[in-house]
C-alpha cells in the first residue's frame, strides 16, 4: 500500500507541476494558456526500418534491422513525435502496431493535458501492444511538453546536471569484431557487454584487451546452471564487472533468488520485468530493474516504475532498444533519478531522423529543447 501511495504522490506531484508551468516561463514570460477546444488530438502513423551499423547479437538470436512505428499527436497546430521500436522478442511487427494504431481513436479528446485519461484509455484499446502504445505515450508527452515550453525533466522537478554515464552495447561476436567494436566505444566511461552465448570468458577477454573501463554485462537469459553461474559472477567481479542482467530466464525465479542471495554483485531484472505490476514479484528476487519505454508502454509507467522501484530500495538502469533519438531522449527524461543508464540506441543505427540527446565525455546529456527533447532532422 505505501508503494502505490507514494506512486500517487508522484503523479499528482507532476499535475502540480503542469499546473505551475502553464503559467510562467523559465524566464518568467507568461506562457499560452491553452483551453480545451472544439479540436480533438490527430494521430498519424507510419511505419519505419532502423538500419543497425553492426550485426547486433545477444545469447538468443542477431539481427541487422529493427522494425519502428513513428507517430505524430497535432494539436491546435503543435506537433508531438513518438516512436515503438519492436525488437523480435517482443512480438510486435509493423502490422501488429498498424492494427492497434488504426483501432484508437484520439479525436475524441479535446484537450491533451488529460494525460491520464488519454493514456488509460489507449492502453485499455487491446492487450499487449506495449510498443506501439509507447509510441502514442512519447507523441503525446512531446506534445504536452511543448506546450508547455518545458522539457520533461524539468516539469518532473529532475535536475539536468545528475544524469548518469551510459553505457555502450558490445554484442557477442568473434574476437576480432569484438575488439574492433570496442575500439569504436574509446569515448565511453562504461560499457555493456552482451554475454550468455557459450563464450562468456572470450567476450571480457577480448573487451579487457583494449579497455579497463568499468563493464556490466547482459546475459539476455542464457545461463542455466546456478552454480555455474555464480562462480562466473565472481570471476566477472574481478574482471571489473558491476552489475549482471538477466542470467537465467524470466521465468526461473528459485534460480535468480538463490543467485541474487550469493551474488557478489547486483542481479538486474530485464526481461522478467515488463509492466508496473510485475515489481511485487521481483522484489527479493533480483537486486534491481532495468526499465525500458518499450516494455511498459511508455513514459507515463516508466516514471511510476522507477519511482516505486526506487521506495522498495532496488536499483534502477534506465535501458532502451535500439531506437532513433526519439525513444532515446523521451527516456533520458528520467536519467536524473536512476542509478545507471544504458541510452546508446541511436548509437547503433546509422539513419536517425532525430536530434536529441547526446553523449558527451560519457554522460548521458538532456537537450533544452521542450517535450521530450528532440527536433526532427530528416523526413
Amino acid at each position: 500500500m505505501r508503494t502505490n501511495r507514494r506512486s500517487f504522490i508522484g503523479a499528482t506531484t507532476m499535475a502540480a507541476g503542469v499546473g505551475f508551468l502553464s503559467s510562467f516561463t523559465k524566464d518568467g514570460k507568461s506562457l499560452p494558456r491553452y483551453q480545451p477546444s472544439g479540436n480533438g488530438l490527430k494521430l498519424t502513423f507510419r511505419p519505419y526500418e532502423l538500419q543497425l551499423r553492426h550485426t547486433f547479437t545477444i545469447a538468443s538470436n542477431s539481427r541487422t534491422t529493427t522494425a519502428v512505428m513513428l507517430t505524430e499527436i497535432e494539436w491546435e497546430g503543435v506537433t508531438g513525435y513518438g516512436e515503438g521500436s519492436m525488437p523480435p522478442y517482443l512480438g510486435e511487427s509493423h502490422q501488429t502496431a498498424t492494427k492497434f494504431l488504426s483501432s484508437i481513436d484520439l479525436s475524441q479528446f479535446k484537450d491533451p493535458f488529460r494525460l491520464e485519461e488519454i493514456l488509460d484509455y489507449v492502453d485499455a484499446a487491446m492487450p499487449g501492444n506495449c510498443a506501439a502504445k509507447a509510441s502514442v505515450d512519447i507523441a503525446l508527452h512531446d506534445l504536452v511538453g511543448k506546450l508547455l515550453n518545458q522539457p520533461w525533466h524539468r516539469i518532473w522537478g529532475y535536475s539536468a546536471e545528475k544524469t548518469p554515464l551510459t553505457t555502450f552495447t558490445i554484442g557477442i561476436d568473434k574476437k576480432e569484431e569484438v575488439i574492433a567494436k570496442t575500439k569504436e566505444a574509446s569515448p565511453f566511461k562504461t560499457l555493456k557487454v552482451k554475454i550468455g552465448g557459450g563464450n562468456d570468458e572470450e567476450m571480457i577477454n577480448s573487451v579487457r584487451s583494449v579497455t579497463n573501463v568499468p563493464l556490466s554485462v547482459d546475459v539476455n537469459q542464457g545461463w542455466k546452471d546456478r552454480q555455474q553461474a555464480l562462480d562466473k559472477v565472481h570471476w566477472l567481479k574481478e574482471q571489473g564487472v558491476v552489475f549482471v542482467e538477466q542470467p537465467f530466464d524470466k521465468h526461473n525465479f528459485d534460480d535468480t533468488a538463490w543467485l541474487t542471495q550469493n551474488s557478489p554483485l547486483p542481479i538486474i531484472a530485464d526481461e522478467a520485468l515488463q509492466r508496473i505490476g510485475d515489481l511485487d514479484k521481483l522484489h527479493g528476487v533480483y537486486s534491481g530493474i532495468n526499465c525500458k519505454l518499450m516494455k511498459c508502454t511508455g513514459m507515463r509507467e516508466a516514471h511510476k516504475i522507477i519511482e516505486m522501484a526506487r521506495s522498495l530500495k532496488m536499483k534502477t538502469l534506465m535501458g532502451c532498444m535500439t531506437e532513433t533519438s526519439c525513444g532515446t531522449s523521451a527516456a533520458a527524461q528520467l536519467s536524473p533519478i536512476v542509478d545507471w543508464a544504458d541510452l546508446d540506441g541511436n548509437l547503433l543505427i546509422s539513419n536517425d531522423i532525430f536530434d536529441g540527446m547526446k553523449v558527451v565525455d560519457g554522460k548521458v546529456t538532456l537537450s533544452d529543447f521542450p517535450g521530450i527533447g528532440i527536433k526532427k532532422i530528416n523526413s
